[in-house]
C-alpha cells in the first residue's frame, strides 16, 4: 500500500508544482502590475503546496530523498502530473483558461481530500483549500470578464477553452492507485467530484457567454509519466541549478 500512497502523493504533487513553475514564468510579464503580483502569489502558493506533498511523499519512499530532490532530480517519465498544467502559458487568456479548469478540480478535490483517513493527507488539504477558494474566484471572475467583455477577448478566450480542454480528463485519471486508496478511505472518489466540476464550469461559461467545444478530444497519460513535449523543455529551466551544481543549497 506504501507505494501506491507514494504515487498518488506524487501526483497531486506534481500538479502544483508543475503548474506552480508555469505561472512563475510570468513573473514580471503580468498585463498589469496588480495581476503580475496576483500571478506570483498563486504560484508560490503552488510551490508551496508541492513542497507539503512532496516532503510527505519522501518520508512515505524512506529512500533518502528529500522535497528538492523529488522536484529537481527525476526525469520526465517519472513525473505524474497532468497534461492540463505542463501546457505553455500562452496569452493571458490561455493561462487564465488553464488556471480555471485546474481550480474547478482542485476545489472539490481537496474538500473531498480533507475527510481523508490519511491524517497527513488531510492536513495538507485542509491547508491548501483555502487557497484554492481564493485561486478558483480570481480564475472564475477573470473568465466572465474576458468571454463577456470585448469580441477579441471572448474570441481568445474560447479559443484557449476549444484548445484546453482535451485535457481535463488527465485530472480524472483512474487506475489501481486510486481504486486502491478508495476502497481505504484514503483517496476520494472522482465520481462527485467530476460532477461538481462540470457544475462550476458550465455555470461560469453561460455566465461568460462561452460555451465547451463540439468535439469529445481526450488526452491522458500524464498519471503515468507519458507527457506533451512541453515538459521536457520546462524541466530543463526548471532542474538546470541542481543538475549543474548538485547538492546546492541556498
Amino acid at each position: 500500500m506504501n507505494n501506491k500512497l507514494f504515487e498518488y502523493t506524487l501526483r497531486i504533487a506534481d500538479d502544483s508544482l508543475i503548474l506552480g513553475q508555469r505561472l512563475s514564468e510570468l513573473c514580471g510579464h503580468g498585463p498589469i502590475l496588480e495581476e503580475d503580483i496576483a500571478l506570483t502569489n498563486i504560484s508560490l502558493d503552488l510551490i508551496g503546496q508541492a513542497t507539503n506533498l512532496l516532503e510527505y511523499a519522501a518520508s512515505i519512499e524512506n529512500k533518502q530523498r528529500d522535497a528538492d530532490k523529488l522536484a529537481f532530480l527525476r526525469v520526465d517519465k517519472e513525473y505524474k502530473n497532468s497534461l492540463l498544467v505542463e501546457q505553455p502559458n500562452g496569452d493571458f487568456g490561455s493561462t487564465i483558461v488553464r488556471q480555471f479548469l485546474f481550480d474547478s478540480f482542485r476545489r472539490p478535490f481537496f474538500e473531498a481530500l480533507a475527510s481523508s483517513t490519511d491524517e497527513s493527507l488531510a492536513a495538507i488539504a485542509k491547508k491548501s483549500l483555502k487557497e484554492t477558494k481564493y485561486h478558483l474566484k480570481h480564475s472564475s471572475e477573470w473568465v466572465i470578464r474576458l468571454g463577456d467583455g470585448t469580441s477579441e477577448s471572448h474570441q481568445r478566450v474560447q479559443k484557449s477553452i476549444d484548445v484546453l480542454w482535451r485535457y481535463h480528463s488527465d485530472l480524472f485519471y483512474e487506475d489501481e492507485v486510486d481504486l486502491a486508496l478508495v476502497s481505504e478511505n484514503i483517496a476520494p472518489s472522482f465520481k462527485e467530484i467530476k460532477k461538481e466540476f462540470n457544475q462550476h464550469v458550465l455555470a461560469v461559461l453561460e455566465e461568460a457567454t462561452l460555451k465547451l467545444p463540439d468535439n469529445n478530444w481526450e488526452f491522458t497519460g500524464g498519471r503515468k509519466g507519458m507527457h506533451s513535449e512541453h515538459l521536457g523543455h520546462l524541466l530543463a529551466e526548471m532542474q538546470y541549478m541542481q543538475r549543474a551544481y548538485p547538492n546546492m543549497e541556498w
